[in-house]
């Protein structure tokens, strides 16, 4: 009972995310952005974004580590997010075979609130941001949150997902929006 009441007493901090997803878009910036999306794919070194689901199989991880190591040994830096499993930890283990220098990892809160696995995997790479600040939030809002702060340092967005989720869906949509190239895999 006391246990329950603990749970009650304890702060939490209520984020609005109506419009968190949603990109102010002036009219005659099509032009600028085409040719924006253009020079950055023609450009031979990026920042590249990998997100996507958890719910992957081997073979699906394996591919993901391979595209990621080879991304970075073409000079591309990789930012994603920390995860025990799936899109993200396939992504941070490429990275890592190639050149951990050219890896950024952007947590959605603190190493501490990660799995013990997660944290293992993440000794040793020199470039984590964490977010202390969200460290009442729950971690579906701080992801969200999270998945913004990535597509927003990175100029291309490669995403795993299935149709059903919502998440990376919002994610590739503000992607879209702020004129980033966009890859999306299907996994469905």
């Amino acid at each position: 009972m006391e246990e329950n009441l603990d749970k009650q007493n304890q702060p939490s901090i209520m984020v609005p995310l109506e419009d968190m997803d949603k990109v102010e878009h002036k009219e005659g910036d099509d032009v600028d952005a085409l040719a924006q999306e253009l020079a950055t794919i023609r450009q031979s070194a990026k920042r590249i974004a990998i997100i996507g689901s958890r719910n992957l199989t081997i073979t699906h991880q394996q591919i993901i580590e391979t595209l990621t190591t080879s991304l970075v040994m073409q000079g591309n830096t990789i930012i994603t997010s920390g995860g025990s499993s799936g899109t993200n930890a396939a992504a941070i283990r490429g990275a890592l075979k190639a050149n951990p220098e050219k890896l950024k990892i952007i947590l959605p809160q603190t190493i501490g609130q990660q799995p013990s696995d997660v944290q293992d995997q993440l000794i040793g790479v020199p470039n984590i941001v964490e977010h202390p600040d969200r460290a009442m939030m729950t971690l579906a809002d701080a992801s969200r949150i999270c998945n913004r702060e990535i597509i927003s340092e990175c100029q291309q967005l490669i995403c795993f997902l299935s149709h059903s989720s919502n998440t990376l869906h919002k994610a590739v949509e503000f992607a879209e929006e702020s004129h980033k190239v966009v890859t999306v895999f299907y996994l469905d």
